[in-house]
């Protein structure tokens, strides 16, 4: 399937993910924000609180950084944080989901309308490009946390529908209801996941070349760098020699 996290597949863009660790810390104190406000503060008893803390430890998110969320997520004084999904087309009719986490839907609306305007994309209604698509439930561990055989058992036994490697990575996904037993399971016996959350995936893929897709790439970069925006997905095909031009 194609679509992906940004977040999860980015190393070929010039050691982003190293220039972005401030950043990332912040949206993953916002999701755990979030998830407090939504479900409480136990993680036992809030799946999602219990996926955005693991996700941050796998980050090496600072403890008191998490706790800091967590009570921000608790307190009266915390932001009062909306989901809000994007849906637009990039380049070359490539397809992009984009979801947030805004206090103030008017200025999120803004920027990710901006991005899409600066690099040769435009905004599509609702469900323009998610009618396509399926939300799972999704896992990653770092390749060198078991055997490709080892997961794969790991991830029948836990409940999970496939596991791939993918970037280095072993990814597990699952129907959305299986998610938290899948990553609970999973956590048992590798540790906690570099993430377990919902993503959106597709059949369909857009091939993309030549000054298209270095737009693309920076249409994709510029929605990943507002703060409201917590993960961007996105069907694009683009060849391994591409990618090594435009990451020269």
């Amino acid at each position: 399937m194609a679509g992906h996290s940004k977040f999860a597949n980015i190393m070929h863009r010039k050691g982003a993910q190293d220039k972005k660790r401030a950043q990332m810390f912040t949206k993953l104190a916002r999701e755990i924000q979030a998830a407090v406000k939504l479900g409480g503060a136990d993680p036992e008893s809030n799946p999602r609180l219990y996926r955005a803390i693991a996700a941050a430890r796998a980050q090496s998110m600072p403890k008191d950084n998490i706790q800091r969320a967590v009570d921000r997520g608790s307190g009266a004084g915390g932001e009062n944080l909306e989901e809000i999904r994007y849906e637009g087309f990039g380049p070359g009719g490539v397809g992009v989901i984009v979801e947030c986490l805004s206090d103030n839907r008017n200025r999120t609306a803004g920027e990710v309308r901006a991005a899409f305007a600066k690099n040769s994309g435009n905004m599509g209604e609702s469900n323009s490009v998610s009618f396509a698509w399926k939300k799972l439930g999704e896992v990653r561990y770092p390749l060198a946390a078991a055997s490709e055989d080892a997961m794969l058992e790991a991830a029948i036994e836990a409940g999970a529908d496939d596991c791939v490697v993918e970037d280095e990575q072993h990814v597990i996904t699952c129907e959305m209801s299986a998610l938290a037993g899948v990553a609970q399971a999973l956590g048992k016996t590798f540790g906690d996941p570099m993430s377990a959350k919902f993503v959106w995936r597709t059949d369909i893929a857009v091939p993309v070349e030549g000054d298209n897709a270095e737009t693309l790439m920076k249409l994709l970069d510029q929605l990943d760098d507002l703060d409201d925006v917590q993960d961007v997905y996105s069907n694009e095909d683009i060849s391994e020699a591409e990618l090594q031009r435009l990451s020269a």
